[in-house]
């Protein structure tokens, strides 16, 4: 979609276009709401801003879109397919790395209660396993922090590829 047709579109079907970027209601509003954008630029700096702070509730919520890092859905959703092109650099033909990504998953779910949350667009399964390697080692509350960032950096980064 163009920026035009997005600053045009219903505001139904403006929040419909965004929320595979993020899942929130109250950051789709606010960045619908900011309508009309006068170009790509001011809309993704929009975008940002809605994103922070971030809640705990709207982290958990928007966290039930994404799979798990070398877990490739398979839907034809457009949540489904954001993460397949995001997720190309993860190689599942190195099983090492697979299993490591699969046990550091798990590992990552178990002591913080939710999915291992990265921008995988433009890294491959080592640089990620690795970044899932070091954030293990966090604690709750610093780690808090850093999934909020990520996802608002995807956010933003998948709402600079719809616009596109």
């Amino acid at each position: 979609m163009s920026l035009e047709t997005f600053n045009g579109a219903d505001r139904d079907d403006a929040i419909a276009f965004v929320r595979p970027c993020l899942d929130v209601d109250r950051w789709c509003a606010e960045l619908v709401d900011g309508r009309p954008y006068a170009s790509v630029g001011d809309a993704l700096a929009a975008a940002e801003s809605a994103a922070h702070p971030l809640t705990d509730a709207e982290v958990e919520g928007a966290l039930a879109h994404h799979p798990r890092i070398g877990e490739r859905p398979t839907g034809a959703g457009a949540h489904a397919a954001i993460s397949r092109a995001e997720q190309s650099g993860v190689d599942p033909a190195d099983a090492d790395v697979a299993a490591a990504l699969a046990e550091g998953n798990r590992a990552y779910e178990e002591r913080f209660g939710r999915v291992f949350l990265i921008r995988a667009a433009g890294r491959s399964s080592r640089d990620i396993l690795e970044a899932l390697t070091e954030r293990l080692a966090h604690t709750p509350e610093e780690e808090a922090p850093v999934v909020a960032d990520q996802l608002r950096r995807i956010a933003v980064l998948r709402l600079k590829g719809l616009l596109a």
